[in-house]
């Protein structure tokens, strides 16, 4: 059977980066977990979903 490694679709993963004032960036899988770390921060930062 022939390789099909040029026809493979790869499926999109949104990731959310948590970007603080200071220009510290951290990432999470699920927003939930980067609006608790905004939280802990002091609410200061921007969440922005991610396509990877």
């Amino acid at each position: 059977m022939g390789c099909n490694c040029g026809g493979a679709s790869r499926q999109a993963t949104t990731v959310f980066q948590l970007v603080l004032p200071d220009g510290s960036v951290r990432v999470y899988y699920t927003w939930q977990e980067a609006d608790d770390a905004n939280k802990r921060a002091g609410g200061v930062g921007t969440i922005v979903p991610v396509n990877q």
